[in-house]
C-alpha cells in the first residue's frame, strides 16, 4: 500500500491539478500537489524503514503490460533498498520544492499549471526509479525528458527559455538513443528486459561477443557501454553536459528539483542499477571512471568564472555528478549512492537559497550587481553557508563524508584510471571550495554593487519559502552523519580477508592478512559491514575482488585528509582573492588569459558544437527543404497537380463564353467524340 501512495499520488495530483486547475483555482491547485507530495515523502519513509533497515524488499504487480509471444512484460514496481533510496529522495526534495513554490511563483499567472507540470515530473521519475523491468524504466525516462521539457521552457514568453528547452530535449535523445540500442541487445543477448533475469545470466553471459555495425564486442562490456551513453546525456556528464547550464532558464524550483536532486542523478541510479552487469564489464567501468573524472575537473574549471549565481551552481551540478560517475566506475556504487544521496540535500538547498537571493534582488542573478545584502536577508545568508560547508565538504556537515569516500575508494582502486579520477577529483576539491566561497563572498558580502532602487526593495523570503530551506538544511547536516555506515561502513566480509560465522547472533573471527596487508581488526568492524551488505541486501552486487569500499577504509591518512585540506585551501583563497585582496581576480585574468577564456567560454564546447553540428544540420536541413521538399516533392506532388489543374481550368473556361451556338457546338463535339469511341471499341469487338 505504501508503494502505491509514494509513487501514484504525485500522479493524482498532476491530473486534479491539469484537468480541473480551472475549477479548483490556483490555491486549490497548490494544495492538491503540495498535500500529495508531503504523504508522498512521509510513504517513502515509511518503506525506507521497512525495506532498506528491515531488510523486506518485494515487488508488486500492477498488471500485464506487453506480450506478444515470448516477450512479456509486467507492469511492476521493484521495492528494493536502491529504489527506495531514490524515493525518499524524490519525494522529499521534491515536496521541498512544491511548497517553495508556493511563495516564489506567487506573481506567476499560471501557478496551477506550473504545479501540475513539477508532480508530473515527480512520477515521472518515480516511475523509473521503481521499474522492475528495462521498458518500464524508458517509459520513466522518457516521462521525465517531457516534463523537463515543459519546466525549462514555462515561461515560453522568453525565446532563451524556448531554445533551452528545446536544446535540453535534442540533447537528452542522442543519450537515449544509446539507452535505446543497449535495450535491444540486451533483448538479443538475454532474450528478456526483466532485471532480475537478466542478473541471473550475466554470469552465464560474461564470455559472449556480439556482432555491432559488422564488428565483433564483448557483449556485456558493449550494452555497458551503450547505457552509459544514456546516463550521460541525462546526468549531463562531459560531452552531452551543454544542455544543463542553458536549462537554467527556467524557474529556481526547477533548477533544484531537475538539476540538484532528481534527473540529473537518473543516470547514476542507471548505472548502480545494472551493477550485476557492469561488474562483468571491466573495460565499460573503464570508462565511466575516466569519464566522470574529467567531468568533474572540468565543470570545476568553468564554475571558477561564471557571474551568474545559478550557472556556478549548475556547473557544481555537473561536477558533483563527475563524482559519482567515477565511484560508480571503480565498483563503489554504495559510495556514489551515498555522495547521491546528500548532494540532493545540499545542492537543492543552494538553489533554492540561490532563488531567495533573486527573489530579494527583484529577480537580478548577476552576482557582479549584488553584494552587502547578507544583513538584509540573514535567515537565507545562514542557510547558503550550510550548503556551501556541506558542498566544500567541511565537517561535520554530510559533503565531507560522501565526497571523501569517493575520493579514498577511487585511491583504493588501486587502478592506473583509478588514480586519475582521485587525482582530477582533488583538483576539483580545490576548485568547488573556491567558487563556492567566490558565490558567497560576491553575493552577500563587501560593498552593495545593486542600484539603490533594487537596494531598497531587498527583503528576506517569506516562510512559505524559508520553511522548506530548514530541511534541506537539516538533511545536508546530518545525513552524512547519519547513513555513513549503512551506506558505506567498512568490514565486508571476505573470503581473502576473514572468515565470519554467525550462530545464535555470536560473531567468530578468524583475521587474516591479504597481499594489500587489509585487516580486519575487531567484531565490531565486521558487524558493520554486515550492516552494510544487510542494507543493500542485493539491490547493489559487487564481485569480491572488485570491492573497493573495504579498500577505502583502509586507504593512507595522508588521503583520508588530502580533500579536506584541499577544501580549506580553496576557501581561503576565495576570502583572500574576494575579499581581503579584491584585485587579484583581475590580475590573475591578466596574467592567466588564455586559460581564464578557455574557461570563461565553457571550454567553447557550444562554439565547437556548432560548428560540428549544428549548421551542417541546419544547411543539410535547407537542402533537404528547398532541393527535397519544394523542387521536387510539392513541385510533382500537391503544388503540380494543383497548377496542372489550375492550368485546364483555364483551358476549359475558354468555352464558358455565354453564347448558345457554342455550347451547342461543344455538345455536339461531345456526342461525335462519344459515338467515335463506341464505334471503335465495337470493331475492336469483332
Amino acid at each position: 500500500m505504501m508503494e502505491l501512495l509514494a509513487v501514484f499520488l504525485p500522479l493524482l495530483a498532476f491530473v486534479i491539478a491539469f484537468l480541473f486547475g480551472k475549477k479548483i483555482g490556483d490555491r486549490g491547485a497548490q494544495f492538491i500537489t503540495c498535500s500529495a507530495l508531503i504523504v508522498a515523502a512521509f510513504a517513502s519513509i515509511s518503506l525506507f524503514f521497512d525495506v532498506a533497515i528491515g531488510g523486506n524488499s518485494y515487488t508488486t504487480e500492477l498488471s500485464r503490460w506487453v506480450s506478444s509471444g515470448d516477450f512479456n512484460v509486467s507492469w511492476a514496481l521493484r521495492i528494493d533498498s536502491l529504489s527506495v533510496v531514490m524515493m525518499c529522495v524524490i519525494n522529499i526534495v521534491s515536496a521541498c520544492v512544491h511548497v517553495y513554490s508556493v511563495g516564489y511563483m506567487g506573481h506567476d499567472p499560471c501557478k496551477g499549471r506550473f504545479m501540475s507540470y513539477l508532480s508530473l515530473f515527480t512520477f515521472a521519475m518515480l516511475m523509473l526509479v521503481s521499474a522492475d523491468n528495462l521498458l518500464q524504466l524508458f517509459f520513466g525516462w522518457e516521462g521525465v525528458g517531457l516534463a523537463s521539457y515543459l519546466l525549462i521552457g514555462f515561461w515560453n514568453h522568453k525565446p532563451s527559455a524556448n531554445a533551452a528547452a528545446v536544446k535540453a530535449f535534442v540533447v537528452n535523445r542522442v543519450g537515449d538513443f544509446g539507452l535505446a540500442l543497449a535495450m535491444m541487445a540486451i533483448f538479443v543477448v538475454f532474450g528478456t528486459l526483466q532485471f532480475d533475469a537478466i542478473f541471473e545470466a550475466v554470469p552465464e553471459m560474461a564470455g559472449t561477443y556480439f556482432t555491432f555495425i559488422g564488428q565483433e564486442y564483448h557483449a556485456l562490456t558493449l550494452i555497458g557501454l551503450l547505457l552509459f551513453v544514456g546516463a550521460i546525456g541525462k546526468s549531463a556528464q562531459l560531452g552531452l553536459h551543454t544542455w544543463l547550464p542553458d536549462a537554467m532558464e527556467g524557474p529556481t524550483p526547477v533548477s533544484a528539483l531537475i538539476h540538484a536532486a532528481t534527473m540529473v542523478t537518473a543516470g547514476v541510479f542507471l548505472v548502480a542499477r545494472m551493477s550485476p552487469l557492469y561488474e562483468y564489464a571491466p573495460d565499460a567501468l573503464m570508462v565511466v571512471t575516466l569519464v566522470g573524472g574529467a567531468t568533474a575537473f572540468v565543470a570545476a574549471t568553468i564554475g571558477l568564472t561564471q557571474f551568474d549565481i545559478k550557472r556556478v551552481i549548475a556547473y557544481s551540478t555537473m561536477s558533483q555528478l563527475g563524482y559519482m560517475f567515477f565511484a560508480l566506475g571503480v565498483s563503489a556504487y554504495g559510495a556514489a549512492m551515498f555522495h547521491l544521496v546528500t548532494h540532493a540535500f545540499f545542492k537543492a538547498l543552494l538553489f533554492l537559497g540561490a532563488g531567495s537571493v533573486i527573489h530579494a534582488m527583484s529577480d537580478e542573478q548577476d552576482m557582479r550587481k549584488m553584494g552587502g545584502i547578507w544583513k538584509e536577508i540573514p535567515m537565507t545568508y545562514g542557510l547558503m553557508w550550510i550548503g556551501s560547508l556541506a558542498l566544500a565538504g567541511i565537517p561535520p556537515f554530510a559533503g565531507f563524508y560522501s565526497k571523501d569516500i569517493v575520493l579514498e575508494a577511487a585511491w583504493a582502486d588501486q587502478t592506473w584510471f583509478g588514480h586519475i579520477a582521485f587525482w582530477l577529483g582533488i583538483a576539483a576539491a580545490f576548485m568547488t571550495a573556491f567558487y563556492t566561497w567566490r558565490l558567497l563572498i560576491m553575493t552577500f558580502h563587501g560593498k552593495p554593487r545593486a542600484s539603490e532602487k533594487v537596494m531598497s526593495h531587498v527583503h528576506e523570503s517569506p516562510a512559505v519559502m524559508l520553511g522548506p530551506l530548514v530541511i534541506l538544511a537539516t538533511g545536508a547536516l546530518l545525513a552524512g552523519m547519519v547513513f555513513y555506515e549503512p551506506f558505506v561502513g567498512g568490514g565486508v566480509k571476505h573470503p581473502e580477508i576473514a572468515e565470519v560465522e554467525i550462530a545464535h547472533h555470536e560473531i567468530d573471527v578468524e583475521v587474516e592478512h591479504d597481499v594489500e596487508g587489509i585487516v580486519l581488526e575487531d567484531e565490531e568492524e565486521i558487524a558493520h559491514g554486515m550492516g552494510r551488505e544487510k542494507f543493500w541486501n542485493g539491490a547493489i552486487e559487487v564481485r569480491h575482488q572488485n570491492d573497493t569500499l573495504e579498500a577505502a577504509h583502509h586507504v593512507p591518512e595522508w588521503v583520508k585528509f588530502l580533500p579536506l585540506v584541499m577544501g580549506l585551501l580553496g576557501i581561503g583563497f576565495a576570502y583572500l582573492a574576494y575579499l581581503a585582496r579584491p584585485g587579484i581576480p583581475e590580475k590573475i585574468k591578466t596574467i592567466f588569459a588564455a586559460p581564464y577564456a578557455l574557461f570563461f567560454n565553457k571550454w567553447f564546447f557550444d562554439e565547437i558544437y556548432q560548428a560540428l553540428f549544428v549548421k551542417p544540420a541546419f544547411k543539410l536541413g535547407q537542402v533537404f527543404w528547398y532541393a527535397g521538399d519544394q523542387n521536387t516533392i510539392d513541385r510533382l506532388g500537391p503544388d503540380g497537380s494543383a497548377k496542372a489543374v489550375k492550368k485546364l481550368a483555364g483551358v476549359l473556361s475558354r468555352f464558358q463564353s455565354g453564347y448558345v451556338f457554342q455550347y451547342a457546338f461543344v455538345m455536339m463535339i461531345a456526342v461525335i467524340a462519344i459515338v467515335s469511341w463506341f464505334v471503335f471499341k465495337i470493331g475492336q469487338g469483332y
